[in-house]
């Protein structure tokens, strides 16, 4: 039997309590490029080569079910850039493992809809 070959992650739902007030903190909070709103009531923002999919819970979900990690340069730095922008953290930047000579720094917030998200940076090992 054949595998499938999986290439990348192409795009990402994340559930939210409010479309228009998570659109604004994604774009305007973590810099994310809008693409594109579609009805009814999704909003579309670009991630790297990832597409970040906002909509409201459907049925018996609730918003605070998912958690994806944004790959940074320096999670400690961006850290200090969002809590300017009064972004609440967590779990400030840490060191949280070392893998092949490289260190896996790690912080983690909330968004605007109560959501975690994790801010991930790789730097060589110090």
């Amino acid at each position: 039997m054949a595998k499938v070959e999986v290439t990348g992650l192409e795009q990402v739902a994340l559930t939210v309590r409010d479309v228009e007030r998570a659109k604004t903190f994604y774009r305007e909070r973590l810099g994310l490029e809008h693409l594109f709103d579609a009805p009814p009531g999704l909003s579309f923002l670009r991630c790297g080569a990832t597409r970040l999919m906002l909509s409201q819970p459907e049925g018996p979900e609730t918003a605070g079910n998912s958690i994806l990690y944004y790959s940074v340069p320096d999670a400690a730095a961006a850290q200090q850039r969002l809590e300017a922008k009064e972004v609440s953290f967590e779990e400030g930047a840490r060191r949280v493992a070392t893998v092949a000579g490289r260190e896996i720094w790690l912080a983690i917030a909330r968004d605007s809809e109560g959501n975690l998200f994790g801010l991930m940076s790789e730097q060589p090992e110090r």
